[in-house]
């Protein structure tokens, strides 16, 4: 969310990044912000000095009731609850432009960084570099359920009787292989200096809307009926509102965090719940990064949190590549998004693993993160990224590691948590 000081000394430069991002009916926004806040500004200059003329009459009213002119004070008295009926209508009406306000501002999308490419979406991304040799191997490769079900390894359809689409049991060595990879990822963060956390899976309302944009809110979370909370669709969410309404001092900062959590997310829109497979589905297990620094920093721990997604990747013989996302794809509270693929052997083609985001102060301001420096307190910078989500990730995993014979090949690094395993059999 920007800051309403901001749009009023920038409106152009405001409406220009509007048109960036290809949403052209919410240019009216930018002036009717404007409009509300002087508005709202005009209102409570006359509620403060309808206070200040309050309290210079009470003070009145005592020193004439100290004199024994009863009269004139039950007058002035008179005149301070005629007084305070207004301000009572004042700050009625303050409130309200408040509030209209700020469900305007909470649309106004935050101010991309100069070196996002203008796009209308996520097919006018940017490809920035690749990493790992992409290979096609001379035998078929299945679907990924398929090769699943090759080690006795998914029962989608018991899932579909218990839950509906978009969910799965995972059994055996797939199961036990998913717990495995979220181990290392969780050891891998750790031993990149991060502090592992476990976070609450519900958030309320107020740390929902602090984090995310209304767009996202309902085509993602899942409302839990009669109480004020939300099912995270992303640790993210909860790790970041972990810091809601506080003061942090310079030097406790960064914070950097990485975190394990389940997801649950709608997935209502365009791209839909896939049937066959466990792509897009509504619930996995994912492990996060997050990141609140000061605002000189944040460039440069965004460039380190995409960066350690695609190394871990790379530790798992998982070809990948990294892309910037165009205006048009970005969220609105984002500034900078790289987007992780990896490497389908099967599709011939790179598909999204991974998110990498700097939202800059738009996450601090909802949520009243400040850091306390030498001259003052001001806004912290957020940033987040995907370590890893399985089963998602999984894909990329049996596709890249699947051999001839139908066995997939275990990773050195990740043998340890597969019992020593070298490899998984079909059964």
């Amino acid at each position: 969310m920007l800051d309403i000081k901001f749009v009023r000394e920038n409106s152009e430069i405001v409406k220009e990044n509007i048109k960036k991002k290809f949403q052209d009916e919410k240019l009216p926004l930018v002036d009717e912000a404007i409009s509300l806040d002087f508005e709202k500004r005009e209102t409570q200059k006359k509620a403060d000095e309808l206070r200040a003329n309050r309290n210079r009459l009470s003070k009145e009213i005592g020193n004439l009731m100290a004199q024994g002119k009863k009269e004139e004070g039950m007058a002035l008295r008179a005149k301070v609850k005629e007084q305070a009926d207004e301000l009572e209508a004042l700050s009625e009406k303050e409130n309200e432009l408040g509030k209209r306000l700020t469900s305007i501002m909470m649309i106004i999308p935050n101010i991309i960084d100069d070196s996002v490419p203008i796009g209308k979406d996520d097919s006018e991304n940017v490809e920035i570099q690749k990493y790992g040799e992409p290979t096609v191997p001379d035998f078929e490769i299945p679907y990924h359920t398929e090769i699943m079900e090759s080690f006795g390894g998914i029962d989608l359809d018991s899932a579909g009787k218990v839950a509906g689409n978009g969910f799965y049991y995972f059994m055996g060595d797939i199961a036990r292989l998913h717990s495995a990879v979220l181990a290392y990822a969780r050891d891998f963060m750790i031993d990149r200096g991060f502090t592992y956390c476990i976070p609450p899976f519900m958030i309320r309302s107020a740390v929902v809307e602090g984090v995310m944009s209304f767009a996202e809110m309902d085509a993602m979370m899942y409302k839990i009926e009669g109480e004020d909370l939300y099912l995270i669709g992303t640790s993210e969410h909860s790790m970041i509102g972990k810091f809601i309404d506080t003061i942090i001092p310079e030097s406790e900062l960064p914070q950097t965090l990485t975190s394990y959590s389940p997801c649950f997310r709608k997935e209502k829109g365009a791209h839909g719940i896939e049937e066959r497979g466990v792509y897009r589905i509504h619930q996995f297990e994912k492990q996060e990064m997050i990141v609140v620094c000061k605002p000189e920093d944040s460039k440069m721990w965004f460039d380190r949190l995409w960066q350690n997604t695609v190394d871990l990747f790379r530790t798992l013989d998982i070809p990948v590549r990294t892309l910037e996302c165009c205006s048009g794809d970005l969220a609105d509270l984002k500034v900078k998004s790289i987007d992780v693929e990896a490497w389908s052997p099967r599709q011939k083609k790179y598909f999204e693993v991974g998110s990498c985001s700097n939202l800059s102060d738009a996450q601090a301001r909802r949520l009243k993160i400040r850091i306390k420096g030498e001259n003052g307190n001001y806004l912290a910078h957020t940033l987040n990224n995907t370590v890893v989500a399985p089963p998602r990730m999984l894909i990329a995993f049996l596709e890249n590691n699947l051999q001839a014979d139908g066995s997939v090949k275990i990773p050195k690094v990740l043998q340890p948590y597969m019992g020593g395993k070298t490899k998984i059999d079909k059964k």
